[in-house]
C-alpha cells in the first residue's frame, strides 16, 4: 500500500486549517503557500474533501475553505477514505473481491489482520493531534525551538498561520507575537 499524494496533500491542507480558530475561511492560495502544495491539485483535492463533509466552501471575496467540524473529530482514516475510498492493501481486501484464492488463502487472512492495524492508526489519529507535530516547509525544530531552514528551498510564508498549536494541552504559540525568528516550544 502507498498514500497518494492526494492523501498526503488532503492531510496537509487540513492539517492548515486545523492551526486555525474554527471555523476562519482560508484561501487555497494561502494554503498552498504554506504547505507547499500546487494550488491546481489543491483544489481538486478540495473539491473531494468538500463532497466527504470534512470541508466547506465559501463563495466570493474573502471565500475559500474551513473545517466543518473541530479538528480533534476528523481522522487521518476519514480523510485518506473520503479521498480515496476504503483502504484496501490487496485485491483479496476490497470490497468486491477479484481473487481466484479467496476462501482459503493465509496470506489474506494476514493481510486482512494487517490491514485492520493500519485502519486503526488512522482511526485514532485526529488532525489535531497530528497538527501539534507538524511545521509546514521552511520551518524545523532546534534545540527545543521552531526556526528557518536556512537551507530550504521552500521558504516560510510571509503570513504565517496566526498561531501553530505546539501541546496536546493547546497551548498556542503565535508568530507575530515573538520579536524574533525563534519559536520557543512550552514544555507544559
Amino acid at each position: 500500500m502507498q498514500i497518494t499524494r492526494a492523501c498526503e496533500y488532503g492531510v496537509l491542507g487540513l492539517l492548515a486549517l486545523a492551526r486555525r480558530r474554527p471555523g476562519e475561511v482560508v484561501m487555497l492560495e494561502v494554503i498552498s503557500r504554506e504547505e507547499a502544495i500546487p494550488v491546481s491539485f489543491l483544489g481538486k483535492i478540495f473539491q473531494g474533501l468538500a463532497k466527504a463533509g470534512l470541508v466547506r466552501s465559501a463563495r466570493g471575496s474573502g471565500g475559500g475553505f474551513c473545517l466543518t467540524r473541530p479538528a480533534s473529530e476528523i481522522t487521518v482514516l476519514q480523510v485518506m477514505e473520503g479521498l480515496e475510498g476504503p483502504i484496501a492493501l490487496q485485491r483479496c481486501l476490497e470490497s468486491e473481491p477479484e481473487c481466484e484464492h479467496i476462501g482459503g488463502c493465509a496470506l489474506c487472512g494476514l493481510l486482512a489482520e494487517a490491514q485492520d492495524r493500519v485502519r486503526e492508526v488512522f482511526a485514532k489519529t485526529t488532525l489535531s493531534q497530528l497538527s501539534g507535530r507538524h511545521l509546514p516547509p521552511g520551518l524545523f525544530r532546534c534545540n527545543n525551538a521552531i526556526v528557518p531552514d536556512a537551507s530550504s528551498t521552500t521558504p516560510p510564508s510571509p503570513e504565517p498561520p496566526a498561531a501553530l498549536n505546539r501541546t496536546s494541552g493547546g497551548v498556542q504559540i503565535t508568530f507575530s507575537s515573538l520579536p524574533n525568528p525563534l519559536l520557543p516550544i512550552s514544555s507544559t
